[in-house]
C-alpha cells in the first residue's frame, strides 16, 4: 500500500489560533465561541475531510509575560481557552464516528490520578478515538494559577516520565475482560482481574486502580511538541505523533532524521512515532488572489500582539529583552524552545536582529489547492513529514476551503485517503 498522509488540525476554544488577525477577518463568527454547535461543526467538517483527529492547544491561564500585564492578549484577540476542552470534546464525540480528538493536559500540574480519569473517559465515550496532547508546560503564570514555581525544564520531563508510567499502570489496572455484567449470577466484575497501580516514582505517586475500566485504546494516543533535547528524549520513548513547527525545509528533514533515529534507539519503530510539523494555509482560486487575501489576512495582524504571544512562548518580556543574550537571561525556567528556534532561523536566514525576527508573525503557505498540495507532496516524499498538523488563520473557515479544495488534489494524487481504513484513533494513524 502506498504511504500516505495524516493530517491532524490544530484548535482553540476561541476564535484565535495561531494567527493573531484571523479573529478580525470578515469570515471570522465572533458570536458563537461559546456555543456548543460552533464546535460540533467543525468536528463534521474535519471527519468530512477525513482528517485523523484534532487537538485543542491549551494554556491554563491569560498570559501576562508582555509589559508584566494580561491587557495586550485579552485587548488585542490572543491565543485563549474561553472554554475548558475536557468538557467540549465529548460534544464532538457525538457527532462523528472516526475524528481523534485531542486535549492538551499538563504532567507538571495535574495528578495522574486525575490525567488518567479524565482520558480514560474521553476514550470510552467516544470508543477509542482519545488523543493526550503531552506537556510540561513552560511559563509562570500556569504555576502560579496552581499554587506552584514552575521547576527547572529537565526535572519537568523527569516528571512526566513518571507521570506517563504512572498513568499506564493506572489504565491497565483492569485486565479487558474485568467486567463480568452477568446479572443472572448477581457478578458484575471479577476482582481477580483488577489489580493496584502502587506507583511511586521521585516525583509522582499513585495508589489506583482506576474507578473504570479499561478503555478501547487501553491509553490516549500520545501527541508531543518538545523540541529541546530532553523534549527529544522524551518523544522518542512515549510519543506517537510529533507537532514540530517549520523551521524551513533542511531543518524540517533534519528534525525528521533526528527524531525518526531517536525512536528507534528507544527500541520502538520509527513507523510508530509520525512526523507531524506545522502548517497554516490561505488558498485563491489563482496564485494572485491567494496573495490578495493572504496580505489583507496579515494586514488585520496587530505587531504588539505577535509581541506578546511570542513573549509568552518565549518566557520572557521582548519589549524589555531584543537580544538572544538577554532573553536567556531573562527567561529562567520558561520558554518553549521550538520557538526559540523558529526565531533564530528567521534572524539566520534573513540576516534581520534577533528582535525583528521575535516580531515576525508565523509564515503562511500562499496559493491554489494545488500549489499547497505541491509544498505538502515535496515534504512528504522527500523524507521531511509523515503529514501535517494543520493550523488555522480563520476558524473554522481554513479547514472548510481546505477540505473542499485541498483534501481532494491530495487523494487524487494518492497523497490522502478517501475513507477511514480504522475503528480507533490508533489504527487510523498507523494505517492512514
Amino acid at each position: 500500500m502506498p504511504r500516505r498522509m495524516n493530517l491532524v488540525a490544530y484548535l482553540k476554544t476561541g476564535p484565535t489560533a495561531n494567527h493573531a488577525g484571523g479573529w478580525r477577518h470578515p469570515g471570522a463568527d465572533l458570536q458563537n465561541i461559546l456555543d456548543p454547535a460552533r464546535y460540533e461543526h467543525i468536528a463534521r467538517v474535519l471527519e468530512a475531510a477525513r482528517f485523523d483527529g484534532c487537538f485543542y492547544a491549551d494554556a491554563f491561564g491569560i498570559a501576562d509575560i508582555h509589559r508584566g500585564s494580561f491587557r495586550p492578549y485579552v485587548e488585542l484577540g490572543g491565543q485563549i481557552s474561553y472554554l475548558d476542552p475536557m468538557l467540549v470534546l465529548p460534544l464532538m464525540a457525538r457527532v462523528t464516528r472516526h475524528l481523534g480528538l485531542g486535549a492538551t493536559l499538563s504532567t507538571t500540574f495535574h495528578p495522574p490520578y486525575l490525567l488518567a480519569r479524565m482520558l480514560s473517559t474521553l476514550d470510552h465515550l467516544s470508543g477509542g478515538r482519545a488523543c493526550w496532547n503531552v506537556v510540561t508546560s513552560a511559563t509562570e503564570f500556569e504555576a502560579r494559577n496552581f499554587g506552584m514555581t514552575l521547576p527547572p525544564k529537565d526535572q519537568r520531563y523527569d516528571q512526566a516520565d513518571e507521570m506517563l508510567e504512572a498513568c499506564c499502570a493506572l489504565w491497565e489496572g483492569w485486565e479487558p475482560d474485568a467486567l463480568v455484567l452477568d446479572a443472572a449470577a448477581g457478578r458484575f466484575a471479577d476482582p481477580d482481574r483488577i489489580r493496584y497501580a502502587d506507583y511511586a516514582g521521585q516525583y509522582v505517586t499513585t495508589r489506583g486502580p482506576l474507578a473504570m475500566p479499561r478503555s478501547p485504546q487501553t491509553r490516549p494516543v500520545f501527541l508531543q511538541a518538545g523540541a529541546s533535547p530532553r523534549g527529544r528524549a522524551f518523544a522518542a520513548r512515549w510519543a506517537e505523533a510529533v507537532f514540530c513547527a517549520s523551521h524551513g525545509r533542511a531543518e524540517t528533514l533534519a528534525f525528521y532524521a533526528d527524531m525518526k533515529a531517536r525512536v528507534a534507539a528507544a527500541g520502538r519503530a520509527p513507523e510508530e512515532c509520525a512526523i507531524l510539523p506545522a502548517l497554516s494555509v490561505v488558498l485563491g482560486e489563482t496564485a494572485s488572489i491567494a496573495r490578495e487575501k493572504a496580505a489583507h489576512l496579515q494586514s488585520l495582524i496587530n505587531p504588539e500582539l505577535t509581541l506578546a504571544t511570542n513573549s509568552t512562548m518565549l518566557g520572557a518580556d521582548l519589549s524589555q529583552h531584543r537580544t538572544p543574550e538577554a532573553l536567556s537571561a531573562a527567561q529562567g525556567h520558561q520558554g518553549i524552545q521550538g520557538t526559540e528556534d523558529r526565531v533564530l532561523q528567521l534572524m539566520k536566514a534573513e540576516g534581520i536582529s534577533f528582535a525583528e525576527a521575535a516580531s515576525r508573525p508565523r509564515g503562511l503557505v500562499v496559493g491554489t489547492a494545488a500549489m499547497v498540495a505541491d509544498h505538502m507532496e515535496d515534504l512528504f516524499r522527500a523524507g521531511g513529514c509523515d503529514g501535517f498538523v494543520l493550523s488555522p488563520t480563520v476558524s473554522p473557515l481554513m479547514f472548510e476551503e481546505f477540505g473542499r479544495l485541498v483534501v481532494p488534489e491530495l487523494q487524487r494524487r494518492g497523497l490522502f485517503r478517501r475513507e477511514y481504513a480504522g475503528r480507533t484513533l490508533r489504527e487510523n494513524l498507523r494505517a492512514p
